[in-house]
């Protein structure tokens, strides 16, 4: 009998292209003032946690999310590429507005969840993106049994992580929040992730008091 590892997943902090509603894919893109005050806001809010390691995609934005945390408890953290964002090809850089006018077509194909749509330029489709986090995860829970790891990646991977989790279809219209550097804590076992609790946003309920001072 395999232990279950218990799994805490945090989306990377804002940037300036969230703001903008700009598809980041797997570009490069930093936090901005916002997203590194939510980070620390993470860390703080895990401080007591018992973490047995620390996972991140390798994107600015996530790995200086998780940052935050490893030197507050004065860990490493493990860079891995497979929990990158899903690559979005040519809509990488472009808002939404942008896609839908320069690629009416394949803009409806992204929008209606089409599983086997893949933007131009070596964008990935839903059946692969999904195919690669859900591998990816449950290899690195595989290696932690009876213990706790982080996890710090992106929306596209959270998305990926909570419908495993609860056995919803790929397509499914999503209702359920990817909210910028929220905590959400899953478990792993040999059959598969479930929820412990999704979401969680207490502590960034004192935005404007901290955010300006």
């Amino acid at each position: 009998m395999v232990e279950p590892t218990r799994i805490i997943a945090v989306r990377h902090g804002e940037t300036a292209w969230n703001v903008d509603t700009r598809i980041q894919g797997q570009l490069d893109v930093a936090l901005n003032a916002r997203g590194r005050w939510q980070a620390s806001r993470v860390a703080a809010a895990l401080a007591d946690e018992a973490i047995d390691a620390i996972y991140t995609s390798d994107l600015l934005r996530a790995w200086d999310t998780a940052m935050s945390t490893a030197q507050l408890l004065q860990m490493n953290v493990i860079t891995r590429t497979g929990l990158r964002e899903r690559g979005f090809g040519e809509f990488e850089g472009k808002t939404f507005a942008e896609i839908a006018e320069l690629w009416p077509d394949q803009s409806r194909l992204w929008r209606d969840r089409d599983p086997d749509f893949a933007p131009r330029g070596g964008g990935e489709s839903l059946v692969q993106f999904r195919e690669r986090i859900v591998t990816e995860t449950a290899a690195l829970a595989m290696q932690h049994p009876g213990q706790q790891i982080m996890v710090v990646a992106h929306g596209g991977v959270m998305d990926v992580l909570y419908r495993a989790a609860t056995r919803q279809d790929i397509q499914a219209p999503r209702t359920w929040d990817l909210g910028n550097a929220t905590i959400n804590r899953l478990l792993w076992t040999p059959q598969g992730f479930s929820i412990v609790g999704w979401a969680d946003k207490s502590h960034l309920d004192n935005t404007l008091d901290e955010f300006t001072s």
